[in-house]
């Protein structure tokens, strides 16, 4: 069927609950068998992780399993594991994965709390962490060591929208015995599927796109047959455990999701476009633009692009972002993004960047493009960029520059 159709009925069995259209929320600790022989059944299931299966509240309930049903359907993988959140899906993931000894390769384009947990914590446990550039420099085979066993990939990357060569990322990486994992929040299961492509273990902060809302924190970790047991097996260690009103309104959400990813792609190409246009920009980073340096892998593995892209505006003033960022009225300031609402939020780029793999000079701003009209996004930028120019034309600007500059060295 199409994805359209998938995801109104991924996850549904409206038979199993007397007919009600949506899975209800089910808030259970205890589950009671009404016999030995019950509980025999109920736990031999669940041992032989049959889906849906449950003897405890903390192994899931049928909230739960429609929502890893869904997603795992959606992505193409063997199952899925529901989490609080995006970082706790990520750091379980990795937990599940690694071990003392081991080294893992991580893209520095990655989410910052990725590479935070990575080299705060599992450092401490004897794993080696080493960031790759994913825009070239040294090809990736020839990083790979003996004890690699993990490949972290995120693409496009967390604020700077690199895109990634991920099917020959992942052919290098079985070569050596590696896993990937693949963070794949900004493209969803709609527009990339990571498992068709080579990927072992797909990452969803489901806080983004599939609630959609703003309203709840959610993470999905989708895994093959091969990586599926050691991941189940530390998310229960680790009494990792959604609660059921969060998983409600991610089903919700699923359900509308393919419309309003369509508006979010058209309203931010629409918008991208036309910053590009604009003498006060410097930069836009956006895949799906002809002019972006990854915009060919782009048009070859993915089917369609979310709202978020980034943006690099002619000012080293932090005076003048300010004026920028403060005269916008529909971009709110603020981090996160996915939900309807647009967002505008500065980011500096990694301290361990060089000038060549961020060959700007501009102060970077992320956006989200949500789902109002598009044009009232853009006389809202054009008002945000008429004031960074009435900054920037004072003496006091000028003279900030060399004080405020944040561009990294």
């Amino acid at each position: 069927m199409k994805e359209s159709t998938q995801l109104v009925c991924a996850g549904r069995h409206p038979e199993r609950f007397g007919g009600v259209v949506n899975t209800p929320v089910f808030r259970a600790s205890t589950i009671l068998a009404g016999s030995m022989a019950e509980w025999e059944e109920m736990k031999r299931a669940r041992a032989a992780e049959e889906p849906g299966a449950t003897t405890y509240g903390r192994y899931g309930t049928p909230t739960t399993h429609a929502l890893e049903e869904a997603v795992a359907a959606l992505e193409g993988g063997y199952r899925s594991l529901v989490f609080p959140s995006g970082l706790a899906a990520i750091s379980t993931a990795l937990t599940a994965l690694l071990s003392a000894g081991d080294h893992v390769l991580v893209t520095d384009s990655a989410y910052s709390p990725t590479r935070a947990f990575l080299e705060r914590v599992l450092t401490r446990f004897g794993v080696e962490v080493e960031t790759y550039d994913p825009a070239g420099g040294t090809p990736l085979e020839a990083l790979l060591r003996v004890n690699t066993r993990v490949v972290y990939v995120e693409s496009p990357g967390s604020e700077t929208l690199d895109m990634q060569d991920i099917p020959a990322i992942c052919a290098a990486a079985h070569r050596h015995g590696a896993v990937v994992v693949m963070d794949n929040t900004w493209a969803t299961p709609l527009y990339f599927k990571p498992f068709s492509h080579g990927v072992d273990v797909s990452i969803q902060a489901a806080t983004k796109y599939i609630v959609g809302h703003s309203d709840a924190m959610l993470g999905v970790v989708t895994c093959n047959r091969d990586t599926w047991p050691r991941i189940k097996q530390t998310t229960q260690d680790m009494g990792q455990t959604a609660g059921p009103d969060d998983v409600y309104l991610a089903l919700r959400g699923l359900r509308t999701m393919a419309v309003r990813l369509q508006r979010h792609w058209e309203s931010g190409l629409r918008v991208a476009q036309w910053l590009a246009q604009q003498p006060q920009v410097e930069a836009v980073l956006h895949p799906a633009l002809p002019s972006h340096p990854g915009h060919a892998l782009w048009k070859r593995d993915f089917t369609g692009a979310c709202g978020l892209f980034s943006v690099v505006l002619r000012s080293h003033s932090k005076g003048s972002l300010a004026a920028f960022v403060d005269a916008l009225e529909h971009f709110g300031l603020g981090v996160s993004w996915g939900g309807y609402e647009s967002l505008a939020i500065p980011f500096t780029p990694g301290k361990h960047f060089t000038s060549a793999r961020w060959p700007y000079q501009g102060q970077a701003v992320r956006l989200h493009v949500g789902l109002e009209d598009p044009q009232d996004l853009i006389d809202d930028l054009q008002r945000g960029l008429m004031a960074l120019s009435a900054h920037e034309s004072t003496g006091e600007a000028r003279q900030g520059v060399d004080a405020n500059h944040t561009c990294p060295t």
